[in-house]
């Protein structure tokens, strides 16, 4: 695999507002956008610029959803490493014949990238998330 490069730390926080205080208003951080929020995955996202890659602030907005557990288990910080890959089906594949667990066997879509998870039990203890961007449709 080559052409890897980092697309954005994932940081789990438990309250947006103060988190982005800290980032934004402490460290001087731009943050790339309004707060977005995502049901299907049932989060609130903060996008920091951070040179070439992203800090990504991530708060659950449910009690039941897997960062939400996560969040209560593991408590605020680094929740995944996020890898941005040329082709993300030929990283999936070349993972899964090296015996990785993947947690997503189909890549999700959303906002011009494909991406997926690898289980941290693969990897050293970091759950690792690999990002595809695609081209637009051209038909709309």
């Amino acid at each position: 695999m080559t052409d890897i490069k980092l697309n954005h730390l994932a940081i789990v926080v438990d309250d947006m507002d103060a988190a982005l205080r800290f980032w934004s208003e402490s460290l001087g951080l731009t943050q790339a956008g309004a707060v977005e929020s995502i049901p299907a995955e049932a989060v609130d996202i903060a996008i920091l610029e951070l040179g070439d890659c992203h800090i990504e602030l991530i708060q659950p907005t449910t009690v039941d959803s897997g960062v939400a557990k996560y969040l209560a288990k593991r408590g605020a910080g680094l929740h995944h490493l996020c890898l941005e890959v040329p082709d993300l089906d030929a990283t999936l594949a070349e993972l899964r014949k090296r015996g990785c667990e993947l947690i997503n066997e189909t890549p999700r879509q959303r906002d011009g990238r494909r991406y997926a998870f690898v289980h941290p039990g693969s990897t050293g203890g970091v759950l690792l998330e690999f990002y595809e961007s695609i081209a637009a449709d051209p038909r709309g």
